[in-house]
């Protein structure tokens, strides 16, 4: 019969290919290039020809047991390169955050919608050169299908505008807060995932639209307690832009594809992004007109040039009184620069920034009245805004305004004595638990001195002692930790 020996190659093993062996008290070769001290095989398995044991050749399957330098390795304990893990004090941070973000939208009527955070590539393949379309998780699943991890929520939402269709009533004002995925260069408040918050209004065609949610922003940042002074809100209309390139005869299919270039504008010197709006076709004085135009800062100026009928003048003028009229003009500044970087944008576009120029932009939106015909829908006017976690967490940790939210809990229970008056201690939590208190029951035999640091560590507001004599009473020892007041009360009190 003939033998082979089949090994697992390890840090310690090579393939052996001969049962003879060049050291001493080994039965197989050992390579001297490879500087291997010997083989150990531990395991053999023989079966005769078709056996079944073995293979259809009848060999003999040799295998080795690793050693402790071949065992198994330690997995990477640290999350894909980009995302991050949530701890549970993180996760209180992250909690707190989404609270105000909902606290918010509902005090301004909005409900909250959600979707999948896997949806199809379609729905973000968009032909304008945007960066988000190069970021994408993409892929084809087990069905063939072509899907995507959202990048942001707004394509989604508009889906699910298309889906209800004439059933939804109007105006709709939906907000979400979903992760979101984009393979990007990782800079501080900028991550390959996070989770955003948005708010749209459907159906509304008018600016105040836009000043409602710009109302709202204000709002939730007064609220985390940033002012004027900290962040600002600069506000365009892409219709400016529009107006400059129907000046200069540009084609109207460049539109798009010039926003996302002049989206770069901070990003990258001038010198590159007029190679860039060269390349799309436009000759050297609309480049020159156009980059020129986008230096205003003032409506002013704004309306010198483009005169007081011009819509997007009378659109701007319109909101900038309505943010007056909210009390938030302060936060508010015209910038004709701002474009966006996103192709649907049509009308309003706005910004939040840091003043101090330390992050990158907080938020952004506008309106995208014509989103829904670029998926086959029938347009509706639609306008809304994303807010990244990441950004705001980074900018109050900066101001130090950023909280450190303790556990909550009511009350911490703990059996004193025999075992079996761990049976009294679970039903007493089971009593409290349903009458909507929060209750930490100590499963196991500890001392009073670790219990007293388990209710110091989850902020508990009463420690309650279920001994063996108290309970035969009818009672329980509860101690208040905040006046470090005890007292024994009938259980029915408690």
């Amino acid at each position: 019969m003939h033998l082979s020996l089949r090994f697992r190659p390890s840090l310690r093993t090579c393939q052996y290919k001969s049962l003879e062996c060049s050291k001493k008290g080994c039965k197989l070769f050992c390579s001297p290039v490879l500087s291997i001290r010997s083989c150990r095989p531990l395991v053999v398995s023989t079966a005769a020809k078709g056996g079944s044991d073995g293979d259809q050749s009848g060999r003999v399957v040799t295998s080795a047991r690793p050693d402790k330098q071949t065992q198994k390795q330690r997995i990477d304990l640290q999350p894909p390169r980009g995302t991050r893990d949530f701890m549970p004090q993180d996760m209180r941070l992250r909690n707190w955050l989404f609270n105000e973000f909902r606290k918010v939208s509902v005090s301004f009527g909005f409900e909250e919608f959600d979707t999948p955070v896997l949806e199809t590539e379609e729905l973000y393949v968009r032909k304008a050169g945007e960066e988000i379309t190069a970021q994408l998780y993409c892929f084809e699943d087990k069905g063939g299908r072509r899907v995507a991890l959202r990048p942001e929520l707004t394509p989604s939402l508009a889906r699910l505008i298309m889906q209800a269709g004439k059933s939804l009533p109007l105006p709709a004002k939906w907000f979400g807060i979903g992760q979101c995925w984009r393979y990007e260069r990782m800079t501080r408040g900028r991550r390959r995932e996070h989770y955003q918050w948005n708010m749209d209004i459907v159906g509304v065609p008018g600016v105040q639209a836009e000043a409602e949610l710009l109302s709202a922003m204000t709002t939730f940042f007064t609220n985390v307690g940033l002012t004027s002074e900290d962040v600002g809100i600069k506000v365009n209309n892409r219709k400016v832009l529009q107006a400059v390139l129907e000046k200069y005869q540009t084609p109207e299919e460049l539109f798009a594809p010039v926003c996302v270039v002049v989206d770069k504008l901070e990003k990258l010197p001038r010198e590159k992004i007029e190679e860039e709006l060269r390349a799309l076709g436009l000759p050297q004085d609309a480049v020159d007109g156009l980059l020129n135009s986008l230096s205003l800062k003032s409506l002013d100026a704004l309306r010198d040039i483009l005169g007081a009928d011009n819509l997007a003048m009378q659109e701007l003028e319109s909101l900038f009184a309505l943010a007056a009229a909210y009390g938030y003009s302060d936060w508010l500044e015209f910038d004709a620069s701002v474009v966006r970087g996103l192709a649907y944008y049509t009308g309003t576009v706005f910004e939040a920034f840091d003043r101090q120029g330390v992050l990158r932009a907080i938020a952004g939106g506008g309106r995208y009245d014509k989103l829904l015909s670029a998926f086959g829908g029938v347009d509706s006017p639609m306008v809304g805004f994303g807010f990244g976690d990441a950004v705001i967490v980074e900018l109050l940790k900066e101001r130090s305004l950023l909280p450190s939210p303790a556990p909550t809990t009511d009350d911490v229970i703990v059996a004193m004595g025999p075992p079996h008056m761990h049976l009294a201690a679970a039903e007493l939590a089971a009593r409290l638990r349903g009458g909507g208190r929060s209750v930490d029951l100590v499963l196991e035999e500890k001392k009073l001195k670790w219990v007293f640091k388990l209710a110091d560590r989850v902020s508990a507001s009463r420690l309650i002692i279920v001994g063996e004599e108290e309970w035969s009473k009818g009672m329980v020892r509860v101690k208040n930790l905040a006046t470090r007041e005890e007292k024994d009360l009938a259980i029915a009190d408690v």
